[in-house]
């Protein structure tokens, strides 16, 4: 079922949630991704370079984004992110997502989001652009009557 769609933005709302990246998630992602980078894999790596310790991916990061496109069924076109502090394995990251753009008549939203750390420091910023689902396809699925 449908939670949002197109017509239910507003410019400049906001949605916030946020997650605690435990050994586990990073794992899982490894495992999906293939992404085995010392960083994300060896701690005796780690220690030895300026990070000193494992850090989460990026990606795994920039997944919060995709949160808001799922519970708006935005299919998205474009996506893309800045990581600028390293997230470690135990940190919450709290992702703050905003409406930035909404034209009903082309079918396409911008969703600008910020990521902080447990120290309100900014760890990552991205955008989504895409296409929402619309009040319509509600009506095509039977959801609504």
């Amino acid at each position: 079922m449908l939670k949002r769609t197109l017509e239910d933005f507003a410019i400049g709302e906001t949605a916030v949630f946020s997650r605690t990246f435990t050994d586990a998630d990073v794992a899982l992602f490894i495992g999906v991704t293939w992404d085995v980078n010392p960083y994300h894999t060896d701690e005796a790596f780690c220690k030895s370079h300026r990070v000193g310790r494992r850090i989460v991916p990026g990606m795994l990061i920039g997944s919060l984004l995709t949160h808001i496109g799922g519970v708006a069924a935005i299919l998205a076109t474009d996506l893309s992110f800045e990581f600028l502090l390293p997230v470690f394995i135990g940190d919450t990251v709290t992702a703050t997502c905003t409406v930035e753009e909404a034209d009903a008549r082309r079918g396409w939203a911008r969703v600008e989001m910020v990521c902080t750390n447990q120290e309100n420091k900014v760890v990552a910023q991205g955008t989504v652009r895409g296409f929402p689902a619309r009040y319509r396809d509600r009506l095509r699925g039977g959801e609504a009557k």
